[in-house]
Order: structure tokens, then sequence, then C-alpha cells
């Protein structure tokens, strides 16, 4: 699929912060002429996700074992009645395919659509053409509106408890740290709520991850650390990735370094996805090397929706007052229940980044902090819907 459009971004960011999980396809010109589109593996995955179909337990023959689902296209004024064909052709190895009945009308070639799933049926929306803004906040009802308002849906009781109990914090100004450590803002917060500071993967308070970060503008966001399946990758621990890509500074020999699926970076790495096995790989430039390593889709899927099915953002202010370091909690950004779907996209965009923090100190032990999933400032409407910003300092 191509680079979504800042203006496709704006356009999808109004479906997640309306908890509306959505997936994406790319019809091409040789796909419109013929009606034939490839299901990849994302739309296969959502079709599975949400019970709608299964490519893996399809026989091939598009007569004989065909699936079809209703199915409408979203216009502004009205849904086009429509229906998508499943299928594996007998021909290409049985290759999954999918159409939707009308669709040569109703887009053009490369344009970004998102199928929407909702009580068994489908919803193909033109991401492209569509003006969103004003047809999901606009005055007016429309099908798109109201597909989008029988989907959103925001649980709030314990939020609330949490949220009173932040601005409580808040209202004690500026807090000294209680140690002197990167880790000092989540491990002061968590010890003001009274969490017991400990290393389960579990969310922090009665269900909801805290995240408090310092408010630097550029700043990414942890989302999760997690790493490679080993028993699948051709290195076999982060040694050996040191080992292939690090540099000396000072006593340590480290590879600290961001990874991407947009560019290579310095140390020649790059994240690919393969949609088709559901693997995230990254791979070096060096001939030599190639794919090194690699993570299952759906351990990332699970790992995101295990720790943030639920989450509170903490935006903090520092300050030093006696040569210590000091934080004022000031804001919360709210999420709730990530939009796997989402996950893929972001990454294949180079919006959710990897984080290596390997090193090896001057008595041989290797120490890994990740890899680090991180999201880039300002993109977590992308991922978690819905988003409600809450200002703790305001009375």
């Amino acid at each position: 699929m191509r680079q979504l459009t800042k203006v496709e971004i704006e356009r999808i960011k109004l479906l997640t912060e309306k908890s509306v999980e959505v997936t994406l396809i790319e019809p091409t010109k040789t796909g419109l002429e013929k009606s034939i589109l490839d299901a990849t593996g994302s739309v296969r995955s959502y079709l599975k996700d949400k019970s709608i179909h299964d490519y893996e337990h399809q026989g091939q023959g598009a007569k004989e074992n065909g699936v079809y689902v209703n199915t409408f296209l979203i216009s502004p004024d009205r849904l086009i009645q429509s229906v998508a064909s499943l299928y594996r052709p007998n021909t290409k190895n049985g290759d999954p395919r999918i159409w939707f009945k009308g669709l040569g009308s109703y887009s053009k070639a490369n344009d970004i659509l998102g199928i929407i799933s909702y009580e068994n049926d489908l919803y193909v929306v033109n991401v492209t053409q569509l003006d969103f803004e004003s047809l999901i906040n606009g005055l007016a009802n429309n099908p798109l509106k109201e597909l989008v308002n029988e989907i959103n849906s925001l649980s709030r009781e314990v939020a609330d408890e949490l949220l009173m109990l932040l601005r409580k914090i808040s209202l004690q100004g500026a807090i000294p740290a209680m140690l002197q450590a990167d880790t000092a803002i989540g491990r002061t917060l968590e010890t003001l709520l009274g969490i017991n500071i400990n290393s389960s993967k579990k969310p922090d308070y009665k269900g909801i991850e805290l995240k408090s970060f310092r408010d630097k503008k550029g700043n990414r966001k942890n989302l999760f650390a997690q790493v490679p399946d080993w028993s699948a990758s051709k290195f076999k621990s982060s040694a050996e990735i040191l080992n292939g890509f690090g540099y000396q500074r000072g006593d340590d020999f480290k590879l600290y370094c961001t990874v991407s699926a947009i560019v290579r970076n310095s140390q020649g790495l790059k994240l690919k996805l393969d949609t088709d096995v559901r693997q995230l790989i990254e791979n070096s430039d060096k001939a030599s090397v190639g794919d090194f390593v690699v993570w299952g889709l759906e351990t990332l899927h699970k790992r995101l929706l295990e720790k943030h099915n639920e989450t509170f953002w903490v935006a903090t202010d520092t300050l030093i007052i006696d040569n210590k370091e000091h934080f004022i909690y000031k804001s919360v950004e709210h999420t709730k229940k990530p939009i796997v779907s989402q996950f893929d996209i972001l990454l294949e965009q180079g919006i959710i980044t990897l984080d290596h923090l390997i090193k090896r100190t001057s008595v041989g032990k290797v120490i890994e902090k990740g890899p680090l999933f991180k999201i880039k400032p300002n993109a977590l409407n992308m991922l978690f819907p819905p988003s409600q910003s809450y200002d703790l300092l305001s009375k």
C-alpha cells in the first residue's frame, strides 16, 4: 500500500477517535479493470478477527467455494448496496481475493478505501475522496455519521476515580523525584498513588495503564517492550544484534538507535512488514546479514492490547529545585481499546518505530532495555479511541 497523505491520516484519526476499527485496501488500475483485488494480510486478519471470513479454511474456486458478504459502499448521502466476494481462485496458487460489487464506479485507482465491519455486514468508505470532517462532525445526518455513532462507546467509572486522584496530586505543585533516573517520573507517580513497584506487565491502576512522560516537544511515547521471536529469527539473542551493529561509546559497547519502516538508519537497519506471513521483520543492508530478526504481528497485537486496553498518558513539566528534579503532573490524555488493525498501518507508515537499547558493560555483561515500540507525538489518536484530554491544574 502506498504511503498515506496527511489528509488521509487525519481522516483515519477521526475514525479511530470514535472507536471505529478499520482496515485499508488500495485498488490498483489493473484491479479495478479486472474486478479483482488482492486480500492482503491485513485485510485477511481483520476479516478473521471480526468473524467475517477465514481464508485459511477456504477451498479454491470462486464458484465452488466463494463466500459472499452483504456490503454497503458509503457515499455522502446514501448507502449503496453491494456485496463482497471472498474467494481463492484455482490459478495463482489460490492467492486470496476480494471484490466489491460496484467498486469500479465508486473508487479511482490508488484511492485508499477503509473496510469497516459492523453487525456482520461490511461497509466500504473512500478515505481519499470523502470529507470525513464535515460528514462525521457536521450537523446533518448521513450514513457515515450514523455508522460511526452507532459503533462508538465509552465507559467512565474507574477513569473518573483515577482522574480525581491525579487532580489531588497535581494540586501539590512541584513534587521531588523519589530517585535520580529516567524512570523517576513514573516511579514517583505510582508511589503517590499507592501502587506497588514491580515488574508486572499488567496495567497499573485497576486495569488502567499509567504512562507519565516529560512533556518535551517531539518526544515519542513508549507503547511497550517486546523481544523478537528468537526461534524464527536468524539472530538468536540481543548480544548477536549488538555484535553485528554496535559501536563503542566510552566504556560501553552499545547499540542505541531508532529503526523505522520508512528509511534506513545510520546502522543500515530498517523494518518491513510481510502481511502475508503476518510478521514484522528487521533487515540489514549488509548482504551477509539481510533479514535477521522477526516478530509475529499477532504477538505484537496481543502485547498492545494487554498493555493498553485503557491508558492514562500523564504529561509532566520538570524543574530543578536545590539541584533535584521535581515534577508537576499537569495533564492527561485518556485512551481506550487500541485499534490493532491500525498498529500495522502505523508501523508501515513510520509513525510507530522501534528503539534498540542494548549495551555491553566494561565487565562484559549485555543489558537490553528494549526493544521498545514507540509512537510519534500527537499520533495517539490514530491508534487509540477515544482520546480525551484533561487539564489537571484547572479547578
